[in-house]
C-alpha cells in the first residue's frame, strides 16, 4: 500500500531490498545531523540495520513522487519502522492492543515538506489496519520538532513509560488512542 500527500510529491511504501543500505544510511544521517547520536554510540549499528528492521518489523519509506516508478536511493526522503505485534523492536508497547513505531528519520534536504507527517500517518493507518487500540512511541527528550508533530496528530505524553536505555539518553513516551 502507498500513501501520497495529495500533491504527487511524496509516496509512502514498504522499503525495497535494493534500498535497505541507503535507508540505514539515511536513518543514521538524520540522527547524526541533529546531534542525537555520536559515531561511537552502540545505537549506530541499530540505525544502520535497515535489513534487520525490515525482517523483524515493517520498514516504510517516503520517496519522491511517482509511486512504483521511483527507483534508486536518491529518491529516498525519509523512513520509519512500524513494530507490529510480535516484533522484537517493540520497546514501550505494553500489550497486544498497542502498536509501536520507532526510528522516524527524514533526510536533511527533505525536511519541512511534510515527510515526517506522512510517515507517522502511515503508522497510524497501519495500527488501525491491525485493529490496534493505541499507537505508541518513545522519543529522545531533545527531539522537540518531532514532539510538536506528535501533539498535532493527537498523541499525548505517557510519562509513566519514560525510560533511560543508556547513560545520558532520556526517552519520553507518547501514545494516541485509535
Amino acid at each position: 500500500m502507498t500513501t501520497t500527500d495529495g500533491s504527487g510529491r511524496a509516496v509512502v511504501r514498504r522499503a525495497r531490498p535494493a534500498e535497505l543500505e541507503a535507508v540505514g544510511a539515511l536513518t543514521l544521517q538524520a540522527y547524526r545531523v541533529d546531534g542525537y547520536v555520536s559515531d561511537e554510540a552502540d545505537y549506530v549499528r541499530e540505525l544502520l540495520g535497515a535489513a534487520t528492521r525490515d525482517a523483524d518489523a515493517e520498514l516504510w519509506v517516503a520517496v519522491e513522487g511517482g509511486g512504483d516508478r521511483v527507483e534508486g536511493p536518491a529518491a529516498l526522503l525519509g523512513t520509519v519502522t512500524f513494530c507490529p505485534l510480535g516484533s522484537p523492536f517493540r520497546e514501550v508497547a505494553v500489550d497486544d492492543s498497542e502498536a509501536e513505531f520507532r526510528m522516524l528519520a527524514v533526510a536533511p534536504a527533505a525536511r519541512r515538506r511534510g515527510v515526517a507527517r506522512l510517515l507517522t500517518q502511515r503508522c497510524l493507518d497501519r495500527a488501525r489496519e491491525d485493529g490496534q487500540a493505541r499507537l505508541v512511541l518513545c522519543s529522545d527528550r531533545r527531539m522537540t520538532s518531532a514532539h510538536a508533530l506528535y501533539a498535532s496528530l493527537g498523541f499525548r505524553r505517557l510519562a509513566e513509560r519514560d525510560w533511560t536505555p543508556a547513560p545520558h539518553i532520556e526517552l519520553i513516551a507518547y501514545g494516541v488512542d485509535l
